[in-house]
């Protein structure tokens, strides 16, 4: 799996835009997109949409790959195990039926 930042690179590449050209597009500055592709700097996150939207992609593909990118630098940098990973899928599994609805039953 890529990084999010390689993942921007490869998409930039495959349009055949600079990163200047690209930046015009995003609204970021051409050295903020050089940090953003070597993982030095993140991207914002107010911009998802704008980015799938700009690279014709779905924009939960984006979503999951910028969330599991700082996910994973950040059990990198705290040394976390690589057992986190499935600690952490069943946790979201928990919160999601946890914050569940139960649905009404109508009797007629």
């Amino acid at each position: 799996m890529e990084s999010f930042g390689h993942f921007v690179k490869m998409q930039r590449v495959k349009n055949n835009w600079t990163q200047t050209e690209f930046g015009a597009k995003i609204g970021i500055n051409t050295s903020a997109i050089s940090r953003i592709e070597n993982g030095s700097q993140k991207f914002s996150k107010s911009k998802l949409k704008n980015l799938s939207e700009l690279f014709q992609v779905e924009e939960q593909q984006i979503r999951d790959l910028y969330f599991a990118d700082k996910f994973a630098r950040e059990a990198y940098k705290n040394q976390c195990s690589d057992s986190i990973f499935s600690v952490a899928e069943e946790t979201i599994k928990y919160i999601r039926y946890s914050k569940a609805k139960q649905a009404k039953i109508q009797f007629k």
